[in-house]
């Protein structure tokens, strides 16, 4: 079965933001550097930077994410966002305590006519979020 992942990217940030996204939604996170592989880094200085992490947080979800190292393009993000959803309302509410320390609120945590707990931000890092709790009976 294939899988559709979100996969961020920083200038320098990737493992401060992964461990915080750890932090938010739990799970195992896994951090390779540039420096574990020979030839991946033309400036030694940069061999910390992340070359791949991946989060598997419970409930199956993937959130994966790198630096850029200089020589690589790199660009802010825009035009997306990560969306969370079929949460429940209380678990919706844990995470956006969690994700919005230090984030930029574009939308307020409410309840959108649909029903539900709906609410947007930009986090810390610059990546925009959409969190939906389902409605409750």
């Amino acid at each position: 079965m294939a899988n559709l992942n979100p996969y961020l990217s920083f200038r320098t940030e990737a493992r401060e933001a992964m461990e915080f996204y750890r932090s938010v939604l739990g799970g195992e996170l896994v951090i390779n550097t540039f420096g574990e592989f020979p030839d991946m880094v033309q400036d030694p200085s940069q061999k910390d930077l992340v070359m791949h992490a991946q989060l598997d947080a419970p409930g199956g979800l993937v959130l994966m994410g790198s630096d850029s190292p200089d020589g690589m393009p790199y660009e802010k993000p825009q035009g997306f966002s990560v969306s969370l959803s079929g949460n429940s309302q209380d678990t919706t509410r844990k995470v956006w305590e969690k994700l919005s320390e230090g984030a930029t609120i574009t939308m307020p945590l409410d309840v959108p006519p649909w029903g539900g707990l709906f609410g947007m931000l930009v986090d810390r890092f610059g990546i925009p979020w959409m969190l939906h709790g389902d409605p409750e009976d």
